[in-house]
């Protein structure tokens, strides 16, 4: 399968008025792609088109709530009304409440649903027809590593991302069986340090942070435009996120145990009333940037260089494999090694 490159593209991104879904737009707009950025936040989205176009950049925007199909149609059919077509659709627009699951209500927990899954199938609805049309392309979606592994005070979040994994492996291989060239990703972040724990619901009584270490979010973003050129399955971003599918799939009992030590520390020293404005139902102003308030906690990856480079991440792997096996074969009962 062979997708265009970054310059040739026209690009839709969802959730784009801060964290992640901004900084991947301005990177694409960087590389020379037309995008059209989408939220439910107007003053983010025009301070991000008037970012890109400072720089000579190409964008236009739409406010939707992805919660509302006809509006995540109205994305799409704004993207190929003003740039002829569509190439890559980027889903990351999401939402969450961090509480004790007996805490959280019905309607608190059908919205988060609505949001982080229902969404993101309403925008693989929308986007397909246009890239069948097109006759190839790239659906990205912003899963997370709760994908794989549900965290504690999380679970509408959690039981969210469960099931957008669910969706999109039934949709990658009905597309392969199709034989339509469009890749279908998703995105795995570990803790990324973006807005979302200002913006989210919390029912702690202190403002709400994730497990540390975080990572930045510009690397979701290098991992978003990695594979909208190149088609893969799924990327973990973050070395935590690698270890933890790793440990999960071993031991998830031993996970259980971790997160009993670690999980339930979800808040910070500052207060924060479960009455404070929250962007569960509603945008909220003033957190319209990249990075989120947890820089000092951020820390760097490895191991996603190794994903965007194949030959050398199974060469390593072949190294370390050959290591072992000269390993075992030089070792005796009694040696001494």
């Amino acid at each position: 399968m062979q997708l265009k490159p970054i310059n040739q593209q026209v690009v839709s991104v969802v959730g784009a008025s801060s964290g992640i879904g901004r900084i991947t737009a301005l990177k694409f707009a960087k590389r020379g792609a037309k995008v059209v950025v989408s939220a439910r936040s107007e003053s983010g989205l025009k301070s991000l088109v008037d970012e890109i176009q400072g720089f000579g950049g190409e964008a236009t925007y739409i406010l939707a709530d992805v919660s509302n199909f006809e509006q995540v149609k109205a994305i799409a059919s704004q993207t190929v009304a003003e740039y002829g077509r569509l190439d890559t659709w980027v889903h990351v627009a999401a939402t969450g409440v961090i509480a004790p699951f007996e805490k959280i209500t019905p309607e608190e927990f059908e919205r988060i649903v609505d949001v982080n899954l229902m969404g993101q199938v309403y925008g693989a609805m929308a986007a397909l027809p246009h890239l069948k049309r097109e006759g190839r392309g790239a659906l990205i979606h912003i899963s997370s590593m709760q994908g794989r592994r549900s965290l504690p005070l999380q679970s509408p979040y959690c039981a969210a991302k469960h099931g957008l994994e669910g969706f999109l492996e039934t949709l990658r291989v009905e597309l392969q069986h199709e034989k339509l060239p469009i890749s279908v990703t998703s995105i795995l972040p570990a803790t990324i340090n973006t807005p979302y724990y200002n913006k989210v619901g919390t029912k702690l009584g202190v403002k709400p942070t994730g497990i540390s270490p975080y990572y930045q979010p510009d690397l979701v973003a290098d991992a978003i435009l990695y594979a909208a050129e190149h088609p893969m399955r799924d990327f973990i971003v973050g070395d935590v996120g690698k270890v933890l599918d790793l440990l999960q799939k071993i031991s998830p009992f031993l996970v259980d145990s971790l997160l009993l030590l670690i999980g339930f520390a979800q808040g910070t020293n500052e207060p924060k009333s479960e009455d404070a404005p929250n962007n569960i139902f509603a945008p909220v102003a003033g957190y319209d940037h990249v990075e989120g308030d947890f820089n000092k906690l951020a820390i760097p990856s490895f191991l996603d260089w190794f994903d965007m480079n194949p030959p050398l991440k199974w060469g390593a792997v072949a190294l370390a494999v050959l290591g072992v096996v000269a390993f075992l074969g030089g070792w005796r009962p009694g040696n001494d090694i």
